[in-house]
């Protein structure tokens, strides 16, 4: 008899531990991620076709939210050696880290501070390397169901290498900046995600170079963590030299993988 008291109550046990487990909400990582892997067609001071592939990180929990986005192109050609030989190599790369943390003032209100770092490593342009930082006030200005947009503005300081040439030595500037940029995203349906991010990054004094960026993307759901992503990005730089190009643009097609 008290075995089958026991049992009853192991049983009763086991129900109620399940019944607890299936009523008990799934706590949401703080963590996402996302990596891309691809192909791009360049235009501007360079036209190829070149692989593309990048990295997504965010960390959402309370006030905080922190994003990290790593990005690395690569172009192989076939070039011919003294010897005749011909070996693929790398003639052109590109990488850039962009990386921001926002703190909401209030959880009741839009309105947060932000910091913004960036850097970007381009043997394309005209540039050696362009790197950034900033600080200031941001505001969610619209949500719905479907949309975001959110904007922040602020005072910051960047730093350009000019690439040496034959007439003239490898320079460095440095400028105040004023930078400004918005995201919008949009959710036009269960599979596909519309992103539109600008970016300016203004320096006041007239003979100091001035950067835009502006990045569209549409990423459709093919499964659950893998999805395909069309972008097209435009970068202008108001002081480039002579024989370099003040636009450059690049469309691109990855797949990405979520996780």
């Amino acid at each position: 008899m008290s075995h089958k008291l026991l049992s009853a109550a192991l049983c009763c046990v086991s129900l109620t531990t399940l019944a607890e487990e299936a009523n008990t909400p799934a706590v949401e990582s703080p963590y996402t991620a996302s990596a891309e892997l691809g192909m791009l067609f360049k235009t501007g001071d360079t036209n190829s076709a070149d692989i593309k592939s990048g990295f997504d990180f965010t960390y959402e929990v309370d006030d905080w939210k922190s994003t990290v986005t790593l990005g690395l192109l690569v172009k192989k050609s076939e070039q011919e050696d003294e010897n005749g030989e011909e070996h693929f190599t790398t003639s052109d790369q590109k990488w850039t880290a962009v990386g921001q943390t926002n703190y909401n003032i209030d959880t009741a209100s839009p309105n947060y501070i932000y910091g913004n770092v960036s850097y970007e490593d381009n043997r394309f342009s005209n540039f050696k390397n362009q790197s950034s930082v900033s600080t200031g006030w941001g505001r969610r200005w619209f949500e719905s169901k479907k949309a975001t947009l959110d904007a922040d503005i602020g005072p910051g300081y960047k730093r350009d290498v000019i690439r040496q040439t034959g007439a003239q030595a490898e320079q460095t500037k440095s400028a105040f900046i004023i930078q400004a940029q918005a995201l919008y995203k949009r959710q036009i349906n269960e599979h596909v995600l519309f992103k539109q991010l600008v970016v300016a990054k203004y320096a006041p004094k007239a003979d100091e170079n001035s950067i835009y960026k502006a990045r569209t993307s549409i990423t459709t759901k093919l499964l659950e963590t893998l999805q395909l992503k069309f972008s097209f990005t435009l970068d202008y730089n108001t002081d480039v030299e002579d024989d370099k190009e003040n636009v450059n643009t690049e469309t691109a097609m990855t797949l990405v993988y979520s996780f």
